[in-house]
């Protein structure tokens, strides 16, 4: 056993006591970021305009500030990217996280001094929990990859400009700067096919240990190596790669591809972070859902996701919630968000400590006849469609046929098969029959005929990546929404 791998043996071991002791007592620590969020930025703008002064509890700041998306706090934000100080929080952020907005075209956001270490640590303190409980430490002799954006940065009013992954690769510790790859200058490639071949080049030959990134661009790594290798797979390329980190989408529709590809099962952390903050992580691998972080800057509020788009839903805080409700996130945070709606809705798969998973985003579901079907919902269908089977999925996105050219409107399921069912009719049956299981409103539609039971329609090979080649989000941190409301990927799928 090596120095290092001791030594992160004794790191982990400190980590871990220092999340029990705010774990066991949630709402405390709520409470405090809520009370020093206000007080900080009481002297803003933003503070000024929603009275931070006169507000001294939870109920009063919801009566003061709205929840909000980036559309609606987007004046504020204007003014900070203009070199403006103390408008959402005090002085400037240091850096501007740009990203894809579905409805918004690109957003900006703020990132200050505050904010930007919970990032970091939120990265590390994963992977120092999964050394802790599994007692597994050697790879940290290897080499790790972080498949991301680029790291060039563009500095306007003293306020620098990027990706999140790309800001995030500026601040690798010291001690693992040898291991990490690829090399600076493949990263800041910015063509994704081009950096993806350059990644595979440098990559092949070394003792890869830790592989991580989204997992439909990590698939399309392991897709370059295996050609590039003359159909290797990835556990005989790589010996010693043993744990996938992850997040962004959930990873058990790829799960079998993956392990086909890798030759053997290898352990997983997932992640839960964004722009506007890292929210969570797999501290556990015998525990379903993540760790919510709790004393991070972020106080957080839950709205019911089917009471959402009514007029003044409920804000649930952390001592309010129940498990397996479909919930909004809202977020306030030390980079001067507020009651912001992040887009992304979660369920409690435990209060004690809180964990939970991302089942979406309140944006995408389909609900074309009221049946309000959610992405955690498409996911487990698939799951238990394919279990048990050779069937092997690519990619996948549902979408509404409202307007068929004959028969029942239904849902229609866009999949790049691997290996293709042997009977397709049977695989849509399977996949209905898991929707109604888990949609009553679903299930009474069908029943009621209303609609029909899902179509499959196969994509051929890449046609995911050539969607996205086509919007210009091929790689980074885009990925495919699981369903949508509309025909807008159908359509170019088709």
């Amino acid at each position: 056993m090596s120095i290092k791998s001791v030594a992160a043996k004794l790191f982990a071991s400190k980590i871990y006591h220092k999340t029990q002791a705010w774990a066991n007592k949630p709402i405390e620590t709520q409470n405090e970021i809520f009370k020093s969020l206000i007080s900080d930025a009481k002297e803003t703008v933003f503070g000024k305009d929603h009275h931070f002064k006169k507000i001294k509890t939870v109920d009063d700041f919801q009566k003061n500030v709205p929840v909000r998306d980036y559309e609606d706090l987007k004046l504020y934000i204007d003014r900070v990217k203009e070199g403006e100080e103390n408008i959402l929080w005090k002085g400037k952020p240091i850096y501007f996280a740009k990203t894809s907005g579905t409805t918004s075209g690109a957003k900006y956001i703020p990132l200050t001094k505050e904010s930007m270490p919970s990032h970091i640590k939120a990265s590390r303190n994963a992977i120092l929990h999964y050394i802790y409980e599994t007692g597994n430490a050697d790879f940290v002799d290897g080499k790790m990859i972080f498949l991301q954006g680029s790291p060039i940065l563009v500095e306007k009013y003293g306020i620098k400009f990027g990706r999140l992954s790309g800001i995030g690769a500026h601040f690798v510790p010291k001690y693992l700067q040898k291991n990490r790859m690829p090399s600076w200058e493949t990263n800041c490639i910015e063509d994704w096919d081009t950096k993806v071949n350059a990644i595979v080049e440098e990559t092949i030959n070394q003792d890869m240990t830790i592989i991580s990134g989204i997992p439909s661009w990590v698939q399309m790594y392991f897709e370059r190596l295996e050609e590039k290798s003359g159909g290797k797979k990835i556990g005989e390329l790589f010996k010693n790669f043993n744990l996938f980190i992850y997040g962004g989408v959930n990873y058990e529709p790829y799960r079998a591809k993956f392990e086909n590809m890798i030759g053997r099962k290898v352990d997983s952390i997932e992640l839960f972070p964004a722009s506007e903050g890292f929210f969570a992580y797999q501290d556990s691998q015998k525990q379903k859902g993540m760790l919510l972080l709790l004393n991070s800057g972020i106080f957080y509020e839950f709205i019911k996701a089917d009471e959402f788009f009514t007029e003044n839903p409920k804000s649930y805080t952390i001592g309010e919630v129940e498990m397996g409700i479909n919930y909004a996130l809202i977020v306030s945070t030390n980079a001067g968000l507020w009651r912001y709606n992040i887009g992304d809705t979660v369920q409690f798969t435990s209060l004690f400590p809180h964990r939970v998973i991302v089942s979406g985003r309140i944006k995408h579901y389909i609900s074309a006849f009221g049946e309000h079907v959610i992405a955690n919902e498409v996911e487990n269908a698939m799951k238990e469609a394919t279990a048990g089977t050779n069937i092997v999925i690519n990619e996948f996105t549902v979408a509404p046929q409202i307007t068929p050219s004959n028969g029942l409107p239904y849902h229609e399921w866009f999949i790049e098969f691997e290996n293709e069912p042997e009977n397709m009719e049977t695989f849509a049956e399977a996949i209905d029959d898991s929707m109604r299981k888990q949609n009553i409103y679903y299930d009474d539609l069908i029943t009621g005929n209303v609609l029909r039971k899902v179509v499959v329609t196969k994509v051929s090979k890449n046609g995911f990546q050539e969607y996205m080649k086509s919007q210009g989000k091929l790689g980074g941190q885009n990925k495919i929404p699981r369903l949508s409301n509309n025909r807008d990927i159908a359509d170019n799928l088709k």
